[in-house]
């Protein structure tokens, strides 16, 4: 007999509040330490596992990424299977001569020699430059198929440079001519999950039949708030970020309304979100699959200040959601979100 979670129910607005006091907290610490535990195949998002036959190690193929503003090269980030994907980061040198001989960064052969990718996940009881670009084939539950990688060296002065990793992974069976266009769609906004989230994976949001990840604002070097560059939204994981944003002269002799869609468009972006994916593999095309988000904005906190310009200072985003399915294999399921606006008058 399959035992299954409780169907959740659907949630409307005025529910929204009474889940939110019930359920919603605040976490900012770091997930515990688990067991590692492999499953019979790869799933989307699983780290791509790699064995070294000369010291009998299992690890994961890396796929470095810069970190903090100075974008310095961190090389323990783990490339995840069917995360197509391309990092940039900065390697500083204290002496370039030396390190083009000595660092492993620097040698293309370290990203491809002394060890083997695993075809499909083991259980771990078994064993106890430049642009480096990764083919993966695979095939389904079947697995990783092949892998190959590409290098681009140059000759480099001064002390730092600049690297480039690629993951591509592709199918090895044959495509159908009529799937040639949802693959095209699916391979520029990967799935967030199949069907439920992936945590950490990001959620999926829709504006005018146009499908894009939901972001919040980044911070530049000075502090400022960046025009162009935002955070994604992740499933499952907490977020908290800040920035100064300026006014100009003109701006701030506009009429309320305008300062506030301003405001507006700079915490939520410049296409604001209509509707958010229930799950992680959710079709424009099915309404079904998608939730309206519920939008709090600064009118309702205005009622006792009638010649105020109340303007938002901060966007909280909320999410409620569940598992569903069997409970031997759960799928999280967002039943709701709501943008809450802080605001205070404008002076």
């Amino acid at each position: 007999k399959l035992n299954y979670f409780q169907q959740p129910q659907d949630i409307k607005e005025s529910d929204f509040l009474k889940f939110l006091e019930k359920y919603g907290r605040h976490s900012f610490l770091a997930p515990s330490q688990v067991q590692t535990s492999f499953s019979a195949f790869y799933r989307a998002g699983d780290p791509i596992l790699i064995y070294f036959d000369s010291s009998s190690v299992l690890s994961t193929l890396r796929q470095p990424v810069k970190t903090g503003a100075s974008g310095l090269c961190i090389d323990g980030n783990p490339a995840g299977f069917l995360d197509s994907k391309s990092t940039s980061c900065t390697r500083i040198f204290a002496n370039l001569s030396k390190s083009c001989v000595t660092d492993p960064a620097l040698d293309g052969a370290s990203y491809y020699r002394d060890f083997t990718v695993l075809k499909v996940p083991v259980n771990d009881t078994i064993v106890q430059s430049m642009k480096v670009i990764y083919e993966i084939e695979f095939s389904g539950t079947h697995g990783i198929q092949s892998v190959s990688v590409r290098f681009k060296v140059s000759n480099i002065s001064g002390n730092s440079l600049q690297q480039h990793f690629t993951l591509h992974f592709w199918v090895s069976a044959p495509i159908l001519p009529g799937l040639l266009l949802s693959l095209t769609l699916s391979h520029m906004l990967p799935r967030s999950g199949n069907p439920g989230y992936i945590t950490g994976a990001p959620l999926l949001i829709a504006n005018s039949g146009a499908m894009q990840h939901m972001s919040i604002l980044r911070s530049e070097g000075d502090g400022s708030c960046s025009q162009f560059l935002r955070h994604t939204v992740q499933f499952g994981r907490n977020m908290r970020t800040g920035c100064k944003l300026s006014l100009s002269p003109i701006l701030e002799e506009s009429d309320c309304s305008y300062i506030q869609q301003k405001l507006n468009k700079a915490l939520q972006g410049m296409n604001g979100a209509e509707d958010l994916a229930i799950t992680g593999s959710a079709h424009l095309t099915q309404a079904e699959e998608w939730t309206a988000i519920l939008i709090q904005n600064c009118s309702v906190q205005a009622v006792n200040c009638t010649s105020c310009c109340m303007v938002p200072v901060t966007l909280e985003i909320q999410i409620l959601w569940t598992k569903v399915g069997l409970l031997s294999n759960p799928q999280a399921q967002i039943l709701g979100a709501r943008y809450f606006y802080r605001c205070r008058p404008l002076k």
